[in-house]
């Protein structure tokens, strides 16, 4: 069966639906999230950043802090009555200042609005469901008591180690643990009097939901922890806010790759601040099944089936490009309406199938141009051979047309004596070599070698391309074929005493040619009164002789010298023909 471009682009479809549904393609599709879905937008001022940054470290001094100190900032922060107080540092040990730790569980107590880390440590494979952690790592007993809230802070990493999803929950020892950002979002609802519905995720079978960025790092507003311990920063200024506390230094190490800014990491801190706006605001999105991504590659791919097998590679190309432009924009108009759609898939696709496209049809082209130079290259001159190519099938119309064309027929005068006095092999190397000069001479004049007729040969000119001069081309194959015989006419002299000769007739008129014959086996040639012409002229010339009708030497006239000899009698035809001998060209 031969190969066709439906079947390449069927085994392109089944590769892609196949690495779409093992997540192979989904840095592509990251990627084109990244750069066009996420974009950067204004940052809730309902949400402030108090961070533990180089200016604090310098004045506080070396961390890790007194936790009278975070005592002390819960305290000034709580004048102030702030909706929530979130600490973004685990306090999972006793310090050595017992002291500082029984200030810090009753200051947190007391402001009833903390909300404290939890970590969890899972196993290495990620299975569907809300997972379970092995091990987890949470405030010291007393303090976690006195929290009002404990969320986890576990960080969701893609292949490519950037963060853009939130694990929603996970469970350890039967209890259920939430994250930080909705036991923040949770509380601040509350506040407002409201309550924090979890329908709002739009979670994923390993209950994640998608992270839509709004603001850069560095975009949130951000207050020196010093600052606010020394009185710098009024109280009432976070009234009814959401106060993260975390690191904000290097050398804290908590910083992470985010779509928005892949190179310039993101403190924890920012990213919990992105996801709780994204609570707030409600702007959370929805992922579609890797099902519907499928069945739109589907139909994408019996689109572009029917315009790259149909169009030119220009036009597939030109559509290619329309239609990666339509899909960037459809997914970034559906991204804004809360639908995420998996374009990068679709972009892969048809870029590789185009290419595919084109490559198929490259191929098939040189196959075919391989085919053609086969099948005429056996016919026609090679530089009609390139014509031929060059103008594509369509400048062949199989299967018969009409046209003028000048037909040659030469034979060998004196092989049956030669056949007489010389071998079998002996003969078959003259034959050769007479044939051989013969259809040298036809190709040298572009014309189209129709067959050859035992020791006779048939030749057209002005088929399958059109030539303007074909009659003067086919009077100057005769005349090279009547100069070069006699070289080899010497040679047959010396070696057998013997000699041979050409006898040539030209005739210029209408004949249909084609590829003519059965559906088995066929002939390009051609037929026609015409062609029988030609062929009495060559069965009445002498050997040596070259014989011009009527109708061809009235096309060379000006540019041969030719002698008139008078009208004879042909076989076949009841008019007698005027006829004329080729004497030489001018």
């Amino acid at each position: 069966m031969r190969l066709k471009l439906a079947h390449l682009l069927t085994a392109l479809t089944l590769v892609v639906l196949l690495l779409m549904a093992q997540g192979a393609l989904a840095p592509v599709d990251h990627y084109v999230q990244d750069k066009i879905m996420q974009q950067r937008g204004s940052t809730d001022t309902r949400i402030v950043i108090i961070g533990m940054d180089d200016q604090s470290l310098h004045e506080l001094g070396q961390w890790p802090w007194s936790r009278s100190v975070h005592a002390q900032l819960i305290d000034t922060l709580s004048q102030g009555k702030p909706a929530v107080i979130a600490f973004d540092v685990t306090f999972a040990e006793n310090a050595r200042d017992l002291s500082g730790d029984e200030q810090l569980v009753k200051s947190v107590r007391k402001s009833g609005n903390v909300v404290m880390p939890t970590f969890g440590q899972f196993a290495s494979s990620a299975k569907r469901g809300i997972p379970e952690a092995q091990n987890m790592s949470a405030p010291f007993p007393s303090l976690g008591q006195a929290a009002a809230a404990l969320g986890h802070i576990n960080a969701v990493y893609d292949n490519d180690q950037v963060v853009r999803k939130s694990l929603y929950q996970f469970t350890y020892q039967g209890k259920v643990q939430s994250s930080f950002a909705w036991e923040i979002y949770r509380m601040y609802m509350r506040h407002e009097g409201q309550q924090a519905d979890e329908s709002i995720l739009p979670l994923d079978p390993f209950g994640r939901f998608h992270i839509p960025y709004t603001g850069r790092p560095g975009d949130y507003e951000v207050i020196p922890y010093a600052s606010v311990i020394q009185g710098e920063v009024p109280p009432d200024y976070f009234k009814d806010r959401i106060v993260l506390i975390g690191p904000y230094a290097a050398g804290f190490k908590d910083d992470y790759a985010t779509p928005l800014a892949p190179k310039l990491h993101m403190y924890g801190v920012e990213i919990h601040a992105n996801i709780i706006q994204a609570l707030l605001n409600g702007k959370l999105k929805t992922e579609l099944d890797w099902k519907w991504d499928a069945a739109l590659l589907l139909i994408f791919a019996v689109c572009s089936c029917i315009v790259f097998s149909r169009a030119h590679p220009a036009i597939s190309l030109g559509a290619v490009t329309a239609a990666l432009a339509a899909i960037l924009y459809a997914g970034k108009l559906l991204y804004a309406q809360g639908v995420i759609v998996s374009v990068g898939y679709l972009m892969v696709y048809l870029i590789v199938s185009l290419i595919c496209a084109v490559g198929f049809k490259y191929i098939q082209e040189r196959l075919e141009r391989k085919r053609v130079t086969h099948i005429f290259g056996r016919y026609v001159a090679p530089q009609v051979v390139k014509q031929i190519l060059q103008n594509g099938e369509e400048g062949l119309k199989l299967g018969g047309s009409r046209r003028i064309l000048t037909v040659l027929f030469v034979d060998i005068r004196g092989f049956t004596p030669l056949s007489e006095r010389a071998e079998p092999e002996a003969i078959v190397e003259v034959l050769n070599e007479y044939l051989d000069l013969t259809a040298n001479c036809i190709f040298e004049q572009d014309g189209t070698l129709d067959k050859f007729i035992g020791d006779a040969a048939m030749a057209i000119f002005n088929a399958p391309l059109e030539q303007e001069d074909h009659a003067m081309r086919a009077v100057r194959a005769a005349w090279m074929m009547k100069e070069k015989a006699a070289g080899l006419r010497d040679k047959l002299i010396s070696k057998y005493g013997f000699s041979i000769q050409f006898g040539i007739g030209v005739h210029t008129g209408p004949a249909v040619f084609g590829n003519i014959g059965s559906k088995t086996r066929m002939d390009y040639t051609a037929i026609g009164d015409s062609v029988n012409t030609a062929a009495r002229l060559e069965g009445a010339a002498e050997p040596g002789q070259i014989l011009l009708s009527e109708t061809t030497y009235q096309a060379v006239r000006d540019r041969v010298h030719a002698a008139g000899l008078g009208e004879i009698k042909v076989k076949g035809k009841e008019q007698r023909l005027q006829i004329y001998e080729l004497e030489g060209l001018r």
